[in-house]
């Protein structure tokens, strides 16, 4: 990496960080972002985590975590009680996200720690919510998502009264991230597309990109040939686009796909598969894992990777990974979007699932083609996406943020 200039360098400081879950170990979507920023932090700075601990391994990892030299603060947090506990804030303007991932003890330590800290950095809108009142120090909102622009595309896709639900938490959340966002020092977005339609609704307001990054030395491609006919996809399996994803896949997609390669299959491996997911084993052809120590034994069998998020935003980091293993990607406009890279050149984006299923046959029946794709994304990911090279802007934005507390309390 090449020195930073001495106007990008400044001393060691102490840096609040919070996220809705314990940033370690780098095994989910928001876990794999929040380690490698307090991985980065930590290099040259002391990093305090506050975050909430979904269950008994949240809590090991922060102990780890701890142990690591990052003081990690953690949290109970039990999902469905607390839907359950925010369903009053119906009557009310308040978005529901900050009833779930409300908590007067998580918010005590943030105010018991932050005067001894000299900045903060939360991922995710709904932990910026535990900063609002503390405008005195430099305040980073990291929006791993547009949170409120996901409630939007789910409004769009479901009925009501669920459509109605999403529609309003859009609404509101939108409201407070604005909010939040004029208020902090600096917001940071994981794709220049979520920053423009960020600049679009919220003009004015200090933006920045910093891309998510992929391990290039622990994905690595297979030495040995993947298992004819295989298709793959991974993630976690109580997540709403991934599960719509699948579930269009499996029932729209993979049939006219064994129409030509019969021996076609498709692998869903990810943790807490939801009942829809668990019920398309059921179909010929489709196999669900459940959770599994190591996405990578499965993504190297498979001969294609298949994204078929018709929900997305930002970067998605299973995308990132099977380019990296060499694995041929089909993906929808929606997966592939916030990867930058060139349709054709880097992956193939299909948005029906007839075209959809045509470029999977075509990869199926030509392996060569397949191999040769693999190679050209593996190749992009490389030189695009190395952790070391993404976060590059972070020691800068650091040091700007630093340097400029004013701007949190405008």
């Amino acid at each position: 990496m090449p020195a930073r200039s001495r106007s990008d360098t400044f001393r060691a400081v102490r840096i609040l960080f919070l996220s809705q879950r314990v940033p370690y170990p780098p095994n989910r979507g928001d876990k794999i972002t929040t380690w490698r920023l307090v991985e980065r932090m930590k290099r040259e700075h002391e990093v305090v985590s506050v975050a909430f601990a979904h269950d008994a391994k949240d809590l090991e990892a922060a102990r780890a975590l701890t142990a690591m030299g990052v003081a990690c603060h953690a949290f109970q947090h039990d999902d469905r009680s607390a839907r359950l506990k925010s369903i009053p804030l119906l009557a009310t303007s308040k978005p529901l996200t900050l009833g779930v991932y409300g908590s007067k003890q998580l918010q005590a330590a943030v105010d018991h720690l932050i005067p001894s800290c000299d900045m903060a950095y939360a991922y995710s809108s709904s932990m910026g919510a535990f900063l609002e009142k503390h405008a005195s120090k430099p305040r980073v909102m990291h929006f791993g998502e547009l949170d409120s622009d996901k409630w939007r595309q789910y409004s769009e896709r479901t009925r009501f009264p669920m459509s109605w639900v999403y529609r309003r938490e859009w609404k509101t959340l939108f409201r407070f991230e604005e909010r939040v966002a004029r208020a902090f020092t600096q917001n940071v977005f994981c794709t220049p597309l979520e920053e423009k339609i960020f600049q679009e609704r919220v003009p004015g307001a200090p933006s920045l990109v910093l891309r998510n990054g992929v391990d290039l030395d622990y994905y690595r491609p297979a030495d040995a040939p993947p298992e004819p006919g295989h298709i793959a996809f991974t993630g976690v399996m109580n997540y709403y686009p991934n599960v719509d994803g699948c579930v269009w896949f499996a029932k729209e997609i993979l049939p006219l796909v064994r129409r030509s390669v019969p021996a076609a299959r498709f692998t869903i491996v990810g943790a807490h598969p939801a009942p829809e997911v668990q019920a398309l084993a059921a179909i010929e052809g489709v196999h669900v894992t459940g959770f599994v120590d190591d996405t990578r034994t499965w993504l190297r069998k498979a001969q294609v990777s298949v994204a078929p998020l018709r929900i997305a935003r930002g970067i998605q980091n299973k995308v990132l990974e099977a380019m990296a293993l060499g694995l041929p990607v089909v993906g929808t406009t929606s997966a592939t979007q916030g990867v930058e890279g060139v349709t054709e050149r880097d992956y193939q984006v299909r948005d029906d699932a007839e075209g959809f299923a045509r470029a999977v046959i075509e990869l199926l029946q030509h392996p060569a083609d397949a191999v040769e794709l693999g190679r050209r994304g593996r190749r992009f990911v490389e030189e695009h996406y190395d952790w070391e090279v993404v976060f590059r802007p972070l020691d800068t934005l650091l040091a700007q943020c630093h340097r400029v507390p004013a701007l949190g309390r405008r």
